[in-house]
Parts: C-alpha cells; structure tokens; sequence
C-alpha cells in the first residue's frame, strides 16, 4: 500500500513540477506585474501629494495679487502655475482669476481665452462656472451664436437655470423676443425655491410682459 501511495505521490509531484516548468514564467510575470502596480500606486500617490502641493503652493502669489486688484500681477503669477500644473484645481482656479481681472479691466478677448481654456482643460468643478461665464462674455462681444453654442454644451443640471437665463439675455439682445420669455420661463422652472435665478428671470420676463 506505502509503495503505491510513494508512486501515486511521486506521479502528483512530477505533474506539479511539469506544470510549472510550463507556467512558471506566467506566474513570474504575473507576481512581477501585481508587485509593479502597487508599487507605481504608491509612487503616483506620492507624487500627486507633491505636485498638489506645489500646485496650492504656487498659487499663494495668485491670490495675494487678487487681493491687492492688480490684474498684471495676477496673469504673471497664474501662467507659471498654469504651465506646470495645467490639470490641478489650482491651475484652473488660477485661470479664473487672470480671467476675472482681464474682464474688469475691460479686455474681453483675453477673458474669453482664459475661459475657454478652463471649460476645456480645467478641473471639473471649474468648468461649469467657466462655461456661464464664457457665455456673458461672447454676448457682451455681440459673439451671439457662439455663445448660445457654448451654452448647448452645458450638460450639468446644477447650472440649468442660469444657463437657460443667460440664453433668455441673448435672444432679448437680438431681438428674438418670444425666445427670450421663454428662456426665462424656463429658467424660472428650472431654479429651485431658493435659487436666486429665479426671481431674477421673473423679472426679466415681467419686463417683457410675459407674467410669471
């Protein structure tokens, strides 16, 4: 019986050895893969702390030249960050700003480029604000199709109403007036209770004689 238990045992552990003459490589890879993944994990953790750190580091000089409403300064110390961070939070709120002190020092191109650029590359959260404002810009530039074209691309409910409002602003700004109550009609129905836009598009439609 011992003799045929060694020789069933010694043909399992022939097989095993086959096996993994034929399959070691496989697991080799495998176990060295497995140990890559992990390993690159960690790096990448570790090295996006570090580029988020230097992203919030390298905008103090943004927000120090919003403070001080110094429109240059603003756009020399946002470029830097933009370059070598392009995809962080920072970067996109950086964009924002140069945008918001070139609009109010009245250069609505270099807004529109700032703009574009964060509806396109900036971070999520930035986009749909970048889109709206993008938006008023092209209608102060009288742009009106564009700007009815970058409202289209709006696909984020939360921004629904202000983007129906802003719509309702350019159909009124060339005269379209019955597509004008009606982007504010809608504007209205898209705004919650507590939604400012709302009672901002109820006046406009007032204006318009279109009731609420």
């Amino acid at each position: 019986m011992s003799g045929s238990y060694d020789f069933e045992e010694q043909e399992r552990i022939a097989e095993l050895k086959a096996w993994w003459e034929d399959n070691r490589w496989y697991i080799l890879a495998a176990i060295v893969a497995a140990v890559l993944v992990f390993a690159g994990w960690r790096g990448w953790v570790w090295w996006s702390a570090r580029e988020s750190e230097d992203a919030a580091a390298m905008f103090r000089p943004v927000a120090e030249a919003m403070k001080a409403d110094d429109p240059k300064k603003v756009a020399q110390a946002a470029d830097p960050l933009i370059d070598k961070h392009p995809r962080s939070y920072f970067a996109s709120e950086a964009a924002l700003a140069v945008a918001k002190a070139a609009f109010e020092k009245g250069d609505l191109s270099e807004a529109a480029k700032r703009l574009a650029w964060v509806m396109d590359h900036g971070a999520e959260t930035h986009r749909g604000i970048a889109r709206l404002r993008l938006a008023a810009v092209l209608l102060d530039q009288k742009k009106y199709d564009d700007a009815l074209k970058v409202l289209d691309g709006n696909q984020d409910e939360a921004f629904a109403a202000a983007a129906a409002d802003l719509r309702g602003d350019i159909m009124l700004a060339q005269g379209r007036l019955d597509e004008a109550r009606a982007a504010y009609k809608l504007a209205m129905e898209k705004a919650g209770p507590g939604n400012p836009v709302r009672s901002v598009a109820g006046t406009k439609l007032g204006a318009l004689g279109g009731g609420e």
